[in-house]
């Protein structure tokens, strides 16, 4: 394995980290030195009541935090955190209300906006009023159909200050998609956006809203622009614009309840079924974010961050709690690559950005769009660039210290909507190596385990994390014994959160995900996860993208890579030659797929993630559970004809 260092941390940058800062703080409990990150997270896994109640104080926590900070259970799900504290976490964000910017939003046609800490807080207060006077109580939920803008960002405060919960999607979602999912938690109210813009096109959105609508739960539906006051979508609606009207700004009374109190509802990718609706508490998200941007990212008061994402992405909840930090939120909502493929760098370098955050696919599309910021753009204040989403291939680091920036942190980070959080991810005081995620974030005690349970080093098993940590989920609404839950991560390994990811653990500390263990390929009885497959083939410029599935056949499984050819371009036998060599020497015989396949399209859900169940149930002729998921769900009727031919 390519151990590479790409970058490494200046002394003066380590020791203005947090991370740093935090080590110090603590010293007298860990007793490591501060560049001792191994010690430092030993500590936090063995010593959690030392190391949480340290923690909430350092991330200057707003709240009561009671007198015990972690609280062991007879499994790692009976766990407590903070039990006896109570804290909101709108209160956090909104916190030291003044004139510098709390966000900067920029639309797809180009219009840009702002807004400041003190009017954020202002125009809470006129939604927080608004709400309350048509009935939302603590546990009622709001449901959401919103573009990544200032209006969100304000509902989803306000709903937190009540200690009611959010849960929102994109407008792409469609009818279904959105009914499946937000008419599942029986919401109050409806906020939902009338239409969006996506590169050239502008999309009105009537009938989304009116299926969601038809929940007989929604009382209310709240329009976020300009509507007929007459219009209706089968309840009673408003614009935000009369919603507001009677409210003028006032003191926000924040309704404090316990750590574990819900915040919000965040969907699975309903890829192998219906959409599990999962239940986050604002303390654990609190806490985690703030770690992991703080601690993890070096966010500070003053840092203005960049995270290209939906509102029915996890990483939109992750960016908002930066507010608590002082952190400007720079937001964009559409086509990344519109009017040009420079669209996301010209904002990084316009707003003085210095995190920047954004999917693996993306950073891979701008590789292929020979996106060159370092000859283009000046990026001085940037110091950080996160990724996730997916696998961030090799090459595609490569291609960041090359063509964006020397000396940079690039942080390639993994958790997921499970836990809205991270488990891997940066460490500000340790070197980046190619292809590996830094490691375990702190109170995470992760490992990789054989089918046996037994702990593997330097080859790829099945990820679990042994500890509690305040960010698992309070419950799966609407399961009501906890067993969708339990079965989900904790049947398939005693007393340990299994995140269904095939990863592999390297000896300094780092990670490599090799894909998600359900799309494990298993050719003669051999795991093989597809990462390690698209590393090979996706450097071959003929190839813009790739899914390997696993066929069924006599008894056993071969391997099928699906290919989407770049224009004009055609799979010969030259270049079939070249990706079986590719990953023959790059990876393992066992890796050469039995067979390669020219597609038109590869499905993929909305967050962006390539989706090889859903190739593997078409191929094989099964139904599909949940196409609502998927971005593209058209092109998988190649991959049924394909499966019933072949």
């Amino acid at each position: 394995m390519n151990e590479k260092i790409l970058w490494e941390p200046s002394r003066e940058r380590k020791e203005n980290s947090s991370l740093w800062q935090f080590a110090l703080a603590t010293a007298d409990q860990h007793h490591c030195a501060p560049e001792d990150y191994a010690g430092l997270l030993e500590w936090s896994i063995k010593q959690p009541d030392q190391y949480y109640y340290a923690l909430w104080d350092f991330l200057d926590i707003i709240g009561h935090k009671g007198d015990v900070a972690f609280e062991p259970g007879k499994t790692i799900r009976d766990a407590k955190f903070f039990p006896g504290a109570k804290l909101n976490y709108a209160q956090n964000m909104l916190a030291n209300p003044d004139d510098s910017l709390a966000m900067v939003a920029h639309l797809n046609d180009g219009e840009r906006r702002e807004i400041t800490r003190v009017q954020l807080r202002d125009e809470g207060s006129r939604i927080v009023q608004a709400l309350k006077q048509v009935g939302v109580k603590p546990g009622d939920r709001i449901a959401a159909i919103v573009t990544n803008d200032i209006e969100a960002t304000q509902f989803y405060l306000a709903s937190a200050a009540i200690g009611a919960i959010w849960a929102s999607c994109s407008p792409d979602f469609g009818p279904a998609g959105a009914t499946d999912r937000l008419a599942q938690i029986s919401p109050k109210v409806l906020i939902a956006v009338p239409g969006y813009s996506y590169g050239n096109k502008q999309i009105a959105i009537d009938d989304t809203i009116k299926a969601v609508a038809a929940t007989p739960s929604v009382e209310v539906v709240v329009i976020l622009g300009k509507i007929d006051e007459g219009q209706g979508f089968g309840k009673p609606s408003k614009s935000l614009t009369s919603f507001l009207a009677p409210f003028a700004p006032e003191k926000i009374p924040f309704h404090l309840a316990s750590f574990d109190a819900p915040l919000a509802i965040l969907f699975s990718s309903g890829t192998t079924g219906k959409p599990k609706c999962i239940v986050h508490s604002a303390g654990g998200l609190l806490l985690q974010h703030k770690k992991e941007q703080s601690l993890g990212t070096n966010i500070k008061s003053g840092d203005r961050l960049f995270y290209f994402s939906t509102c029915g992405w996890m990483m939109w909840n992750w960016q908002l709690s930066a507010l608590s930090l002082g952190a400007t939120l720079v937001t964009y909502d559409g086509n990344p690559f519109y009017p040009e493929p420079t669209r996301l760098p010209d904002i990084v370098e316009q707003e003085l950005v210095s995190v920047f955050g954004t999917s693996a696919k993306y950073i891979d599309a701008c590789s292929k769009f020979e996106v060159k910021p370092v000859k283009t753009h000046n990026f001085e204040h940037l110091k950080t660039i996160l990724s996730t989403g997916s696998t961030l291939l090799p090459r595609s680091f490569d291609y960041i210290y090359r063509d964006w920036k020397a000396d940079v942190h690039l942080a390639s980070v993994s958790g997921g909507t499970d836990i809205c959080a991270c488990f891997v991810g940066g460490v500000p005081t340790l070197p980046v190596h190619r292809g590996q995620l830094q490691g375990a974030m702190l109170g995470m005690e992760l490992d990789a385990l054989d089918e046996n349970a037994n702990p593997l080093e330097n080859e790829p098993g099945e990820f679990v994390c042994r500890t509690p940590h305040p960010s698992m989920p309070i419950e799966f609404w609407g399961d009501k014994d906890g067993s969708l839950y339990h079965k989900a991560y904790f049947s398939r390994f005693e007393n340990m959160w299994a995140q269904g990811d095939f990863v592999e653990k390297r000896p300094g500390g780092g990670f490599i995900i090799h894909g998600r263990s359900d799309t494990t390929l298993n050719p003669g009885g051999v795991r093989i996860g597809t990462a390690e497959i698209y590393r090979q083939v996706e450097k071959i410029p003929e190839i813009l993208e790739a899914a390997a599935v696993a066929k069924d056949k006599d008894g056993d499984q071969q391997v099928v890579l699906f290919v989407r050819l770049a224009e004009g371009g055609k799979l010969s036998a030259d270049l079939q030659n070249l990706v079986r060599k590719n990953i023959r020497t790059g990876a393992t015989p066992r890796h050469v797929p039995a067979q390669i396949v020219a597609v038109p399209d590869i499905p993929r859900t909305r967050s962006g993630k390539i989706s090889e169940l859903a190739i593997r149930d078409a191929i094989h002729g099964r139904a599909i559970k949940n196409t609502t998921a998927l971005a593209n769900s058209e092109c998988l009727e190649f991959y049924t004809t394909w499966g019933k031919g072949d």
